[in-house]
């Protein structure tokens, strides 16, 4: 089994760059079954959850290959509707491939997917948009069965008690893609990743309307061909990397992000006092030269403060001066490393959605379990700053998301292996 060992207190310096954002390049796989033309897709991420979307490709029928580091070539030509159960419970995002198989083939079979453990994450609103388009679903034992029946374009709301959702508006888009006519989808998500997978579907030959806003108009029935399109880079990747150069009192400079892509983030940092801020290019500029004030944060959907930074800005704020709030809106059971901090000497209360975090509290190494992919990258972050030996297990998680993410700390001054546990 593997595990991660760090040696904290150590400042880190440097250069580093993101790759690919995972929640943007997982989407524009899918959307890659809507053709049967070659596409080129630039800026893929080396990461497991890309690993196991491209074996459930090479299982319903998808050509593909690496024809450079992070450059893919895919090509669906003859592929089937059955989607393999084994792989799809490997990671929550394979739900894509429902809208990108019912908008090709206008018929799937899915068992319901897997992913990391943090709340419930109900798939009704993808199921109500389909369901509004005229397809008929059965669900037995698990698996999912959506076929075609009368199917129209429609308006369709996908507002749920948490927001909109960004998975639903992509399976939705895939979907109504396929139909002849007119398909609105009101409360659509706007995060910057539904912006990137919209404009490699137009450059396939879509046409839809409303780009980033919370109103999309598909016009569906075109041919879709082949295209080359370039993923953004990671903004909860970049986001990660910030922390880490706070909590270390460190200086470095990350690159690889388009511009605006972190604001929110951001702006919520610089109310700590943090000096942090991006260039025009792009790059992040972090110094941590003065100690950080303490706030209060409430996660939402885009453009609000992200879910996936959360747990990485309460390891951050425990080393920050007075009393800090964190309210988690999207995924209830996102709190699951705060055990974890405590044992490292953390003072954290956790009270329903809320962590009230106290600072700034020394912590100390201790043997950890990362129980998700987030909350790995905060136990990381807080053996970085710890005094002492960190051992962070489970560590197959953030494979889920960060690639080569141990030598990039490494390139930057940290004191971090990976190891094996028998």
């Amino acid at each position: 089994m593997n595990a991660v060992h760090i040696v904290g207190n150590r400042r880190l310096v440097g250069d580093v760059k993101v790759n690919g954002s995972k929640n943007a390049c997982l989407p524009i796989l899918a959307a890659s079954l809507l053709t049967d033309e070659v596409c080129i897709i630039h800026n893929v991420p080396k990461l497991s959850d890309i690993d196991t979307m491209l074996e459930i490709f090479k299982a319903i029928g998808v050509d593909f290959s690496y024809v450079g580091h992070h450059t893919l070539k895919v090509q669906a030509r003859n592929i089937s509707w059955e989607v393999p159960g084994a792989l799809v419970k490997k990671m929550r995002a394979s739900i894509c491939l429902m809208g990108a198989l019912l908008g090709r083939l206008r018929r799937v079979v899915i068992p319901k997917p897997g992913g990391c453990v943090i709340g419930d994450r109900p798939f009704d609103l993808h199921i109500k948009g389909f369901k509004a388009l005229g397809y008929e679903i059965s669900e037995k034992d698990g698996v999912w069965i959506l076929d075609e029946k009368h199917l129209h374009g429609a308006t369709i709301c996908l507002c749920g008690p948490r927001g909109s959702t960004m998975t639903g508006t992509i399976n939705v888009i895939m979907a109504a893609i396929g139909i002849r006519g007119q398909t609105i989808i009101e409360s659509a998500a706007v995060e910057p990743e539904v912006v990137n997978f919209c404009q490699y579907l137009t450059n396939m030959g879509a046409k839809i309307d409303g780009i980033g806003t919370s109103t999309l108009t598909i016009y569906g029935g075109n041919f879709l061909h082949g295209c080359e399109y370039t993923i953004i880079g990671d903004r909860m990747e970049a986001g990660t990397f910030v922390c880490a150069g706070l909590i270390t009192g460190g200086n470095i400079r990350i690159s690889g992000l388009e511009l605006g892509l972190l604001d929110s983030f951001l702006c919520h940092l610089k109310r700590t006092g943090a000096n942090v801020f991006q260039s025009v290019d792009g790059t992040i500029y972090v110094q941590s030269d003065k100690p950080l004030a303490a706030i209060d944060v409430i996660t939402g959907p885009h453009p609000g403060f992200p879910t996936d930074l959360q747990a990485q800005l309460c390891t951050l704020l425990t080393q920050s001066n007075g009393n800090s709030v964190i309210t988690e809106n999207i995924y209830p059971n996102r709190f699951m490393y705060v055990a974890e901090l405590k044992k490292m000497g953390a003072n954290i209360k956790h009270r329903g959605p809320c962590v009230h975090v106290k600072g700034p509290c020394p912590l100390k190494g201790a043997h950890l379990i990362a129980t998700d992919l987030r909350a790995g990258a905060a136990l990381y972050l807080a053996g970085l700053c710890a005094t002492g030996d960190t051992f962070v297990h489970d560590v197959f998680h953030l494979d889920r998301g960060y690639e080569a993410l141990e030598s990039k700390l490494q390139m930057l001054g940290a004191k971090i292996e990976r190891i094996r546990i028998d």
